[in-house]
């Protein structure tokens, strides 16, 4: 099943027309109540972020599932008649090689959209404002190789592997709602559409 894809305007002030689409999905496919619970943060999640990469393109956002596999989506297609401002400050994004506000997990996968958008404004054109390199990624724990290949993306289960016990990043996992309850969370970008999918399984 899919539930209504939900599409916004770039630069929209609320998001609020998304109403419920982990209770309806859930209704639909007999879930349970604390199945539903975990859905609905899990959405909640994303649909909090949504906003702030909304001011780079038009987006969309829904929930659909394959049995027991669930995945709830978002996308961004990034505009590529960005203003130069806009270009400028996701382009220091990728020039400065780190992005000093990635903390916390949902800014982390915020940054990896950021990243790729950074990148494929770069490709449709900047004017020289930035040397591309794509080492940038590295500095924020990225997979990372082209932003138009589709199995090169930042996972949160690779992430996971890299944290080491008794760090900071440590005490984000333990602390997210996200990195506790997602099975997997991927950031990529095709056809200059960010694509931000959480998945979750229920046994």
């Amino acid at each position: 099943m899919k539930t209504d894809v939900y599409r916004f305007e770039r630069a929209v002030d609320s998001i609020d027309g998304v109403i419920g689409p982990a209770e309806k999905i859930a209704a639909y496919n007999g879930l349970g109540k604390d199945e539903e619970l975990r859905l609905s943060l899990l959405c909640e999640e994303l649909i909090e972020m949504l906003p702030n990469l909304l001011i780079y393109g038009k987006g969309e956002f829904w929930v659909e599932n394959e049995g027991k596999c669930y995945e709830i989506h978002a996308v961004v297609e990034a505009d590529d008649l960005l203003t130069s401002s806009d270009r400028k400050a996701i382009l220091a994004v990728s020039g400065s090689k780190k992005n000093s506000a990635a903390v916390g997990i949902m800014n982390r996968i915020r940054s990896a959209a950021e990243e790729l958008i950074a990148n494929y404004a770069l490709s449709k054109g900047s004017g020289g404002e930035v040397s591309y390199d794509s080492s940038s990624l590295e500095a924020l724990d990225y997979d990372y190789a082209d932003p138009f290949a589709k199995q090169d993306m930042w996972s949160l289960v690779k992430y996971k592997k890299t944290v080491q016990n008794g760090t900071d990043a440590w005490d984000e996992l333990e602390k997210s709602i996200i990195a506790n309850l997602a099975d997997d969370v991927t950031v990529g970008i095709i056809s200059g559409k960010v694509e931000i999918v959480i998945k979750k399984i229920f046994a």
